[in-house]
């Protein structure tokens, strides 16, 4: 397929300014897009410019990653209903350079040939007079432009500072001094920025009579109309320590049928013939969620690696009964929390535990996992309760010997029920 054409089939497509097209068919051009590093992270909101990046170098085109070390001391406006916090040359420098690792993980900063661009627009705003930006580009763009924009209308009733207000002229001018001095005719993003990245096009043309042109994506949302990328414990982020590979892989296996069609074909690699064979095999037997799983191998190893994939896979496993009480074994005390946390949970006393209790006690009255002991007996004859992953009678002793990472025990009723019991000093 010709890009247009896959980045419409793959829904990475809403609006591209008129000659596009023609440009394209001329040869390589040179496209970015910009990221502000506004914390040391990306999250998988931000994925969808980067795979707007990825097949523009995939169809021979040269990537250009801006990373706004100017701007991030500003915030773009656009989604937003209050001010962002400003942050320091440090921590944006900090981000900046957290941000370009897990850039790299999709587009190729190396090859030869079409090779991807980095740049940081503090390298030109930094020598930029206040007086000099407002002659050489202010006066170019007008109020009434400027406030017809969306990210400024959305923000009249709650307010709108003057240097958000004017944000939209300085990325305009990231445009213009890309287009002048790195040879760059083509800005992409989310549909949102469509208005600010109109302002750079403008200032080309006023400024140099030059033609550029902007390329957008729809905004990514769930089936339910819910935020993309998002989870009850907020974004979904590319730092593990910010979101586990664990969490990572479970937002991606826990999408809905709906949403998983469309985002296979927005952020896998696989090709049209092999992920219409997979949906299609989806749709037959819905159940075994085939296209959730690929998507989340696919993202997890791209993102982690194959070993946090292994971990992740392995994890999900416990919460099926379909692990071993090794596998639970192998499990760090963090991980166990993590797999763990959305469960009913107990806690007790390690000194409960140096005697031993019986397993009737353990479950009626230390922790109520069940309501009473005629219950507990009644579960345990029937072969319904696990701990650790092994299945008890009534007379099993409950002790010491029990705790994984040295104050965990997992505790299975029936097939789906499980208790953390956490074991306190």
């Amino acid at each position: 397929m010709e890009l247009l054409e896959e980045l419409k089939w793959r829904g990475l497509l809403q609006d591209y300014t008129p000659g596009l097209e023609e440009l394209l068919k001329k040869g390589a051009l040179k496209a970015y897009a910009g990221f502000d590093p506004t914390a040391h992270s990306l999250h998988i909101g931000n994925l969808v410019p980067v795979m707007l990046l990825l097949h523009f170098q995939r169809h021979g085109h040269v990537p250009v990653v801006l990373m706004g070390g100017a701007t991030g001391m500003i915030g773009d406006p656009s989604g937003k209903s209050k001010e962002r916090q400003l942050l320091d040359l440090g921590q944006i420098e900090f981000n900046l350079q957290s941000q370009k690792k897990q850039l790299e993980k999709f587009i190729d900063f190396s090859k030869q040939k079409n090779k991807a661009e980095l740049v940081n627009n503090n390298d030109w705003f930094a020598d930029i007079g206040f007086l000099s930006f407002l002659r050489d580009v202010g006066k170019h763009i007008t109020i009434n432009y400027m406030m017809a924009k969306d990210s400024v209308k959305s923000r009249m009733d709650s307010g709108i500072s003057f240097a958000e207000f004017t944000y939209q002229l300085v990325q305009g001018y990231d445009f213009y001094h890309l287009f002048k001095n790195n040879n760059v005719s083509l800005q992409v993003g989310g549909s949102d920025q469509w208005g600010n990245m109109l302002t750079g096009t403008e200032l080309i043309r006023r400024k140099d009579g030059g033609e550029a042109h902007v390329l957008t994506a729809p905004l990514i949302t769930k089936a339910d109309g819910t935020k993309f990328g998002k989870s009850e414990g907020g974004n979904i982020w590319l730092d593990s320590a910010m979101t586990s590979p664990y969490k990572f892989y479970q937002y991606w296996l826990n999408t809905s049928d709906e949403d998983a069609v469309r985002y296979v074909r927005i952020f896998s690699l696989k090709g049209k013939e092999e992920i219409e064979t997979i949906s299609a095999q989806h749709l037959l037997e819905p159940h075994t969620r085939l296209l959730q799983k690929t998507l989340a191998e696919e993202m997890t190893i791209r993102i982690h690696s194959k070993a946090e994939l292994q971990s992740a896979v392995a994890a999900s496993m416990i919460l099926f009964g379909k692990s071993t009480k090794k596998e639970l074994l192998a499990l760090s005390g963090s991980q166990i929390q993590e797999i763990f946390a959305d469960v009913p949970q107990f806690s007790l006393k390690k000194s409960d535990l140096t005697t031993g209790i019986s397993v009737v006690d353990f479950l009626a009255e230390q922790t109520k996992v069940v309501q009473s002991k005629g219950e507990a007996k009644r579960m345990l004859n029937s072969n319904a309760i696990s701990i650790n992953q092994e299945k008890v009678t009534d007379d099993k002793t409950v002790n010491i010997d029990d705790l994984l990472g040295d104050a965990y025990i997992i505790v299975q009723r029936g097939k789906k029920n499980f208790y953390l019991i956490t074991v306190i000093n």
